[in-house]
């Protein structure tokens, strides 16, 4: 199990280097290319999805109790805080029954495999990753991109210093190396791992094999939970 506090030498041997300039590895060409295909992208797949949109709000108010959205504060670059949206796939108490459950993923992130809190067509968006569609608008407005780290709350990355900095340097994504490649193994430290990776070597080749591979990931529901 992790430490409290990340340490470059003993996590994961060489892979982590405060010293590492992660900043400034990308060409401003590169971002500006890859702010285009998130506006293009984003906006073509909420038309496209919108009819969905609407059927998947009547659902969920059918199924359960509480609002069609779920709204929560996560940071983007540079440590700036956003809300994040998902369609809500949780019963509306779900906070206050977290107490009472048990964690089962190493580190500060909150993640069980049978979260007995997740509604009936809460369990069906999550296997199809529909949950997360409305995080389109959030890619459109550039609060998050279709592939980066994963956005987290402030407090999931407490303790974690050198890890949170890295990946504080991109937008977070909708999807990412860890959602491809580690999303089921359950270790926190594949999380940093993975995400410590895609910020030193993004590129919008690798954007576009993340991209794919998620589609793969998304029909074969590898991980999903």
């Amino acid at each position: 199990m992790l430490s409290n506090k990340v340490d470059s030498q003993n996590i994961f041997d060489s892979n982590i280097d405060s010293n590492y300039d992660y900043a400034n590895l990308q060409h401003n060409l590169e971002n500006v290319v890859k702010r285009f295909i998130d506006v293009v992208c984003s906006m073509f797949l909420i038309m496209f999805f919108s009819p969905i949109f609407f059927f998947v709000a009547a659902l969920i108010k059918l199924d359960s109790r509480g609002p069609v959205f779920f709204k929560q504060k996560r940071c983007g670059k540079m440590g700036k805080e956003f809300f994040m949206l998902k369609f809500r796939t949780m019963v509306d108490d779900a906070e206050i029954l977290k107490k009472n459950l048990i964690n089962e993923m190493e580190g500060p992130v909150f993640k069980i495999r049978r979260d007995p809190r997740i509604t009936r067509i809460g369990s069906f968006l999550r296997r199809w990753s529909f949950d997360e569609l409305p995080q389109f608008i959030n890619i459109f407005k550039g609060e998050m991109s279709l592939v980066g780290p994963r956005p987290l709350a402030k407090e999931e990355m407490a303790g974690y210093e050198v890890w949170k900095d890295i990946r504080l340097t991109v937008k977070p994504g909708l999807t990412g190396l860890w959602q491809v490649y580690g999303r089921s193994t359950g270790k926190f430290s594949d999380w940093v791992k993975y995400d410590i990776e895609y910020v030193r070597n993004r590129s919008i080749f690798l954007d576009i094999k993340i991209i794919f591979l998620t589609v793969f990931a998304v029909l074969s529901k590898k991980g999903a939970c």
